[in-house]
């Protein structure tokens, strides 16, 4: 009912309800439908309307479109959908050349390629962030493991997006590595993905010097690891401290 209800469907027939619940779940009588639609109603959630012979079913008070979904982690997984965009985020990654030349101004292609996949990196990276904030609602999730990974991919983002502008992480955050229903973009429109393609490109235009600057801080600090793993790695006592420190 909420499905339809947000596609913009207000008023639902018992045979709609049945053939989308299919989609989804075993099936089950038609029925046996028709009973929990009827208890819904008895419950002040729904109303009939009758037209003919055709009874129709809609809410009685409209649901609150505006606030997150996040009830839809409480029904479904989400997880195929975080996948699928991380999926989709890769294969642009795999082309970034491609639409460098085909859509980039010439002079300063190899700049724009190299930035253009470490913002698709940074997406990636908080794709899986959003995907296990939800799976921390989880009824089946275990949500120890869920917050320990949002701690490791903290750790990851903080040495990639700590000098970057505000402005941008959000725009990559909210807009870009969001599913549709928590008000991310929707890349199954060819013009809306298109339009998503043209500002990645803009962005990695218009902050060459942050990304730049991001890159050079991020060098130094695998610099400073490197050094520090192979000091420790020279001297086994301090190794030996090291492990018993962790």
């Amino acid at each position: 009912m909420l499905k339809f209800y947000l596609e913009g469907k207000k008023k639902v027939t018992t045979r709609e309800v049945e053939l989308e619940y299919k989609k989804y779940f075993k099936d089950i009588a038609r029925s046996t439908i028709s009973t929990y639609l009827n208890m819904l109603k008895k419950e002040a959630m729904l109303i009939k309307e009758r037209e003919g012979r055709v009874v129709y079913y809609i809410f009685q008070e409209p649901p609150p479109k505006d606030i997150s979904g996040f009830w839809f982690t409480r029904l479904f997984c989400i997880d195929p959908a975080y996948f699928y965009r991380a999926i989709y985020f890769a294969s642009l990654y795999s082309i970034a050349k491609k639409i460098v030349q085909e859509n980039a101004e010439k002079g300063n292609e190899n700049v724009l390629e190299g930035n253009l996949k470490y913002l698709i990196g940074v997406i990636i990276l908080f794709i899986l962030k959003n995907r296990n904030s939800k799976c921390t609602l989880c009824q089946f999730g275990k949500e120890e493991k869920y917050n320990h990974l949002i701690d490791e991919l903290d750790s990851a983002l903080k040495d990639r997006i700590d000098v970057l502008p505000s402005e941008l992480l959000d725009t990559l955050k909210k807009e870009f590595s969001e599913i549709q229903i928590f008000d991310g973009m929707n890349l199954s429109d060819e013009l809306e993905e298109i339009e998503m393609i043209k500002r990645l490109l803009a962005y990695a235009n218009r902050y060459n010097k942050d990304i730049e600057f991001q890159l050079m801080v991020l060098g130094r600090r695998l610099e400073s690891k490197s050094l520090q793993k192979g000091a420790i790695e020279s001297n086994p006592l301090e190794e030996k401290e090291e492990k018993i420190i962790e």
